[in-house]
């Protein structure tokens, strides 16, 4: 059911923007409230505009998960930057998030590094800055030079403490940024929490699994491809190709005896059943793929071309 039409309703983007490992991933999925967007211990594992959609009494929002701004080279960072900057073109409200514990006792990075992210808001009107994972400060007393450090590279923006992962600071920013979108009915039914299509998340969540498995041994360079999606009565059927670069990451995605890859997709299937209501059959195979993260054909595949 959608929220009714009102005088004071809201409806409107905010996108979440921020270098790598900022958290963006996880502010959005405990904003909506469901995770929409997987989350690790590693930088840049945001790929496209991950979407959560949050609706309130009188409001709804759709937040829009950027990939982390960076300046590293290569298509497939070309890709991000861009996917990250249609994001900010195409919201309302931008919140961008720095990880405060970061740069506590070395305020003085803050202008090397995110001054990429003061130039690419510059001329947006509703920006304001996310001091986010105070979580891990332990003395409150070391982030004023931060704090301060940030209003002088992005002077008249609000800053506003908040951690993604114990929520605090959360309502806050609710509060400031949904007074910020423009009066419009919600376009979405209001058990919705995502635009994105069951094959996209099923594919981020068996990325996420491996990751989660392989730890540091396998860099970034690795993506699932759905190669087909079958449903019948209360059963789907899903094949999922995963891209690596080299042998040897074929190797340690797979693991000794399979184990690596039999746990992910253990993880992965209960996961998927757990957002599709349904048993899930789920097999997966790994392919070498050479330079995948340079082919223009592969990378349009995955919804990165």
């Amino acid at each position: 059911m959608l929220t009714e039409n009102t005088e004071n309703h809201r409806f409107g983007t905010i996108a979440l923007a921020g270098l790598p490992n900022a958290g963006k991933s996880t502010l959005m999925n405990r904003l909506v409230g469901e995770k929409v967007a997987i989350v690790t211990p590693r930088p840049q594992t945001t790929r496209n505009r991950i979407t959560g959609i949050l609706t309130g009494k009188d409001f709804q929002i759709v937040f829009l998960d950027t990939p982390g701004i960076n300046k590293a080279g290569g298509r497939i960072n070309e890709f991000l930057n861009k996917a990250a900057m249609e994001g900010l073109m195409s919201a309302d409200v931008i919140i961008i998030l720095v990880d405060i514990a970061r740069y506590v006792g070395k305020p003085h990075l803050i202008q090397k590094e995110l001054g990429l992210l003061k130039d690419r808001v510059r001329g947006f009107a509703n920006v304001f800055i996310a001091a986010n994972k105070v979580d891990k400060v332990k003395d409150k007393k070391n982030m004023l030079p931060v704090i301060q450090e940030l209003a002088d590279l992005f002077p008249e923006r609000d800053i506003l403490p908040v951690s993604a992962i114990n929520g605090e600071g959360c309502r806050a920013l609710l509060e400031k940024a949904i007074p910020l979108l423009p009066q419009g009915t919600a376009l979405y039914p209001e058990e919705q929490i995502s635009t994105l299509p069951l094959r996209f998340m099923a594919a981020e969540i068996i990325r996420e699994k491996l990751f989660m498995q392989t730890r540091q041994e396998v860099p970034y360079a690795l993506a699932v491809e759905i190669e087909y999606w079958t449903e019948q009565d209360n059963l789907i059927r899903i094949g999922a190709l995963i891209h690596v670069l080299k042998n040897s990451h074929k190797s340690i995605v797979i693991g000794k005896k399979g184990h690596v890859l039999k746990t992910a997709g253990m993880e992965a299937r209960q996961e998927i059943e757990s957002l599709t209501g349904k048993k899930v059959f789920l097999e997966t195979w790994v392919k070498v793929s050479p330079g995948w993260n340079e082919n223009r054909d592969i990378l349009s595949t995955l919804g990165m071309g």
